[in-house]
């Protein structure tokens, strides 16, 4: 059951108790004179008759009534009936938590009850049931109790008839199994129940679906006491008049995403006690005028469903919805709610800092303000906190806090939860903490604070959640740690832990659910496993220098959360991994190991398993076969062989496949296009595939990246590319593709990389029809292509994300998290990465910053002049136009390219001066324009004083002091043509006619093809001498292969 679900389920049944025993309270009277009718007795009885009694019922009031139920004693004396003193009639049937187990209909002799006033038939189970039309009948009834008992399908309209109910209470009817809604209450039902049951007092409607606004007229039910509409799916604009009811004291209407709408102005006379709107989106400032709710106590604006519960992992997780929209900063007037008990603002948007005045909230025993914007501030300044000693609950994560934790924290001596998560907190735990002795849960992650582990935290006896991730903790982990016995959650993950760790140690928690030690400098050891051990969800060993499989996993049947990465694990992963004994694994990651393989009777991995991650190890043999509901499969940077196999085009639920980097072979299936709406990122790069690319079948893909690229692909780019909307990266180098430039894909709103390195495409850039293009590009690479023609300035003018220097300092990728998650698990997230020249040199990058801009348009033909539109790209890092036959000046424009860091135009036939604009470029660290035509004296000053000779060779006309000819008369500086003998190089790739003639006598085309072979020898000759290269990982394989002079080669043998 989902969590949210289990709060509701839980405040409800607290209402439900109460409102039955005020149902029940005329029981004490003394007893009615007339007896119960013998047909009201007898209908009674035979409704019982239909029940078993089951295990269905929770609560501490709960008890099968109906046992007390026979003929002998009058009616009116049975447990959960009531009946009219002067006529006998029942009028009150209390059956609530009776533990009745069976369907309900309009046959039930429950209706022949007419006189019936209060029905309660709450925290039972009827099977699915519809709720009889027939409960419209009982036109007395002023109280109806139906929540929590498991009724299914659509509302019966005739329940809006019985126009004298002043209570209603449909609420969290949910499948037992899956905590989703059962009951539906489709339009206009809402909108006839506010017209009709206009008596209403308290309406309970939380977990119906209803999928609609909420009618205006709600605001009508003067006499409303209590309102819940939570989790309903409802939506547009909530009626603000309703917040201003006059008797209204509680109003719920959480977990509705959909449901927007601004708090009002509040009179000083309204009675309202709890207001609730967590995962909502409701927007706006929060009125000064709140404070004229003298009455409130409870105050939730959260984004969060409530996190799970110890005592119901692994079955609950929690799940951030980005619902809260409230900002601005949080009015002072807030500190006039003297009655306010609890207090949750978090995952707002809150601004400013927190008002001194919530020093006056004197009864606050609940304060959440977890990841609001709020100005960084000293956590000295919340002197007020430390004060409040009713305080049970304090969360002040991510809210930018700053300093040492005050020693004055120990006052607060009532503490049981203490969150000060993702702040810049620095310095060791204070020992006053000591003083917390009803703490049971204490989270520090993500700070920076240090020193050891104290020891005395281990006498803090109660603790069931200690969480001390992403620190600066130094030494050994307490060996005392033993002594918590209550201990269900220790997370200690990256902080610079040392020493030898005995996971028994550990194992002697017989209460402990979660234990992650990774990333640290531990070695763990662990014995045969022959103990009586507790039953985890969530291990995570990571980088713990384990040599083998802990023993003790054998025995763990209740295991969600496994990471075993990055030690060193050889042979083969054990049989027991996947045999059945983790029914419940959903996410097992044993890559950055030395496995060589699964066990050979190795069957399906669990039904349940959404994350398989065994990349970067020695695997052999086809991939291993993917469970049949994954989403993230990763099985990279291993010797994996032979084609993809047929089950991979049956993974519908996937988002990502990754089995780049291994010897695969064969055509890709043509299903591989068809896998389903989901998939985001498919990478299947480096590996030996070959063929022509599938067409993409379905429409609404949600495919983010696609890499394909390192391998021996034909033909041309499936143009059903153009209809996957949400693509941010597309890599297609190192292939054999036969294609024009895929000028369609320009329409692709969120395209920011496109490269197509190193194949044979052909052609004019030409600008397809659709206006604008590429709009958010920042990465091209076209080099080693045939393209032909001039550069396009089109192009260059539309890349509006490259004419800005500002960007975000994140990078591209997306995170593995599930929608919902286990509490203090990390899925990490998939880095897209990529290969292309950089200043010089071939460079792999694992991470490609949201900040690159990089344009590689080498080793083609373009000819004519560089388009001085180029200089408007003023975010541009990298710029490289060599190798091709560009004329004419380099543009001054280029000097407006402030943040450009590497610029080659080597090997082309440009003429006349290097702009002195050039030099302006502060970041410029790499400059190559040898091999041109240019003329004068070299630019001097700042970055053009670093570079060397090699930057300017091959130009004869030029002279300056750091290069190998010195200007020495004002004729070299002027620009003019050198009177020097020196031969004019010229560019290296120029086409030589003289070997063309050579070939004359054997027909005049064979001469060109001959002449295009030496250039093509040439260029690989000035490739591999004139740079340096650095190369990738060997798993970055064969990303050269496509040279010139094997693309000419092959020309000629054809």
């Amino acid at each position: 059951m989902a969590p949210s679900s289990c709060f509701y389920m839980s405040i409800h049944l607290l209402f439900l108790y109460s409102s039955s025993q005020l149902i029940s309270a005329h029981n004490l009277s003394p007893s009615a004179k007339a007896l119960c009718p013998e047909d009201e007795m007898s209908a009674l009885l035979l409704f019982k008759d239909r029940y078993e009694i089951a295990n269905v019922s929770i609560g501490p009031l709960a008890h099968p009534k109906t046992l007390s139920w026979n003929n002998s004693r009058d009616c009116c004396s049975w447990d959960g009936i009531e009946c009219d003193e002067n006529t006998g009639h029942v009028i009150v049937l209390d059956l609530g938590s009776s533990f009745l187990y069976g369907p309900i209909d309009n046959n039930s002799t429950l209706f022949q009850l007419a006189h019936l006033e209060k029905l309660n038939l709450s925290n039972n189970h009827f099977n699915y049931s519809q709720i009889p039309s027939r409960v419209g009948e009982l036109s007395r009834l002023t109280h109806l109790d139906l929540s929590a008992s498991v009724y299914s399908r659509q509302v019966p309209s005739e329940i809006f008839k019985l126009t004298r109910l002043v209570y209603l209470d449909l609420c969290c009817n949910l499948h037992p199994n899956t905590s989703t809604n059962l009951l539906e209450m489709k339009a206009p039902g809402l909108r006839s129940l506010a017209q009709n049951l206009t008596s209403l007092e308290e309406l309970l409607l939380g977990h119906v679906n209803m999928s609609s606004e909420v009618p205006n007229t709600l605001a009508n039910l003067s006499s409303l006491r209590r309102l819940n509409m939570d989790a309903c799916k409802l939506h547009g604009v909530f009626p603000s008049a309703v917040f201003n009811l006059p008797k209204l004291r509680h109003l719920g209407v959480g977990s509705n995403k959909a449901l927007t709408g601004r708090l009002p102005d509040f009179n000083s006379t309204s009675p309202l006690e709890e207001l609730r709107l967590p995962v909502t989106s409701f927007s706006g400032e929060l009125p000064a005028s709140i404070g004229n709710l003298h009455s409130l106590q409870i105050l939730n604006l959260n984004s969060w469903s409530l996190p799970a519960m110890v005592e119901i992992l692994p079955f609950s997780s929690y799940l951030y919805v980005s619902g809260c929209q409230f900002s601005g900063s949080l009015p002072a007037s807030i500190g006039n709610l003297p009655s306010l008990t609890y207090l949750d603002i978090g995952g707002c948007k809150f601004s400013g800092s927190i008002p001194a005045s919530f020093a006056n909230l004197s009864n606050l025993e609940y304060l959440d303000v977890n990841m609001n914007p709020f100005t960084a501030q000293s956590i000295s300044s919340l002197s007020w906190v430390w004060k409040n000693k009713k305080l049970t609950t304090l969360i002040l994560e991510k809210i930018n806090l700053y300093g040492k934790i005050p020693p004055s924290i120990g006052n607060l001596s009532q503490l049981v939860e203490l969150s000060f998560v993702h702040n810049q907190l620095s310095g060791a735990i204070p020992s006053q903490l000591m003083n917390l002795t009803q703490l049971t849960s204490l989270y520090l992650r993500i700070n920076q604070l240090s020193g050891s582990i104290p020891s005395w935290l281990m006498n803090m006896t109660g603790l069931a959640v200690l969480d001390l991730a992403a620190n600066k903790f130094h030494g050994e982990i307490p060996s005392s740690i033993s002594q918590l016995q209550n201990l269900q959650f220790l997370v200690v993950v990256e902080n610079n832990l040392s020493g030898t760790v005995e996971l028994d140690n550990f194992l002697k928690l017989k209460q402990l659910k979660v234990l992650i030690l990774s990333f640290n400098r531990l070695s763990c050891r662990t014995s045969s496993g022959n103990v009586n051990l507790p039953q985890l969800f969530v291990l995570g060993l990571a980088a713990c220098n384990l040599s083998e499989f802990p023993a003790f996993l054998q025995n763990q049947e209740r295991m969600n959360f496994l990471d075993l990465s990055d030690n060193n694990i050889r042979g083969e992963v054990p049989f027991w991994v996947s045999n059945g004994s983790f029914n419940y694994l959903e996410y097992l990651n044993l890559s950055h190991n030395f496995l060589t393989g699964l066990h050979q009777y190795y069957p399906i991995f669990p039904l349940s398993m959404h994350r398989l991650d065994l990349s970067h190890n020695m695997l052999k043999g086809p991939p291993p076969e993917a469970p049949p509901y994954v989403m993230y499969y990763i099985v990279s940077n291993n010797s994996l062989t032979g084609a993809l196999p047929p089950w991979i085009c049956n993974l519908r639920t996937a988002i990502t496949l990754d089995l780049s980097s291994n010897d695969l072979t064969g055509e890709l299936p043509v299903c591989l296009g068809n896998i389903g709406k989901s998939l985001m990122i498919l990478n299947l790069k480096g590996n030996h595939f070959n063929g022509s690319i599938p067409e993409l079948l379905v429409r609404g893909m949600q495919l983010t990246m696609l890499d394909l690229s390192g391998n021996q692909l034909q033909g041309k780019l499936p143009r059903s590319l153009a209809n996957c909307t949400m693509l941010e990266f597309i890599n297609f180098a190192n292939n054999f593709i036969v294609d024009t430039f895929p000028s369609w894909l320009g329409s692709l709103p969120e395209l920011h990389v496109l490269i197509l390195r190193s194949n044979k495409f052909h052609g004019d850039i030409e600008r397809s029809q659709s206006s604008p293009m590429f709009l958010k590009l920042r990465i091209l690479d076209l080099s080693i292509n045939a393209f032909v023609g001039k550069l396009p300035v089109e192009f260059f003018q539309s890349w509006n994300a490259s004419k800005s220097e500002m960007g975000n300092f994140t990078y591209m990728q997306r995170n593995l998290r599930p929608t919902s998650y286990l509490v203090f698990t990390d899925y990490g997230s998939y880095d897209f990465s990529m290969t292309v020249i950089y200043k010089g040199l071939e460079l792999y990058y694992p991470k490609i910053s949201e900040v690159f801009q990089v344009i590689d348009l080498s080793s083609n033909f373009f000819e004519g002049e560089i388009p001085s539109a180029i200089g408007d790209l003023k975010g541009m890092q990298g710029l490289n136009l060599s190798n091709n036959f560009l004329s004419g000046h380099i543009p001054s424009s280029l000097g407006n390219l402030t943040a450009l860091e590497s610029l080659d135009l080597s090997r082309n036939k440009l003429s006349g001066q290097i702009p002195e604009k050039l030099t302006e470029l502060g970041f410029l660290s790499f400059l190559n324009v040898s091999y041109n035509n240019l003329t004068g004296s070299v630019p001097r000053g700042k970055q053009f004083d670093t570079f060397s000779n090699d930057s300017f060779e091959g130009n004869s006309g030029l002279c300056g002091e750091f290069i190998y000819r010195k200007c020495q008369d004002s004729w070299d500086k002027s620009g003019q043509p050198s009177t020097h003998p020196e031969e004019d190089r010229g560019s290296p790739i120029e086409l030589d006619w003289k070997i063309v003639f050579m070939g004359y006598g054997s027909g005049l085309v064979i001469g060109v093809v001959i002449g295009n072979a030496f250039i093509s020898w040439k260029h690989v000759w000035f490739e591999g001498n004139a740079r340096r290269r650095r190369r990738p990982s060997q798993r970055q394989h064969r990303l050269g292969r496509n040279s010139w002079s094997s693309k000419f080669f092959n020309l000629c043998r054809d």
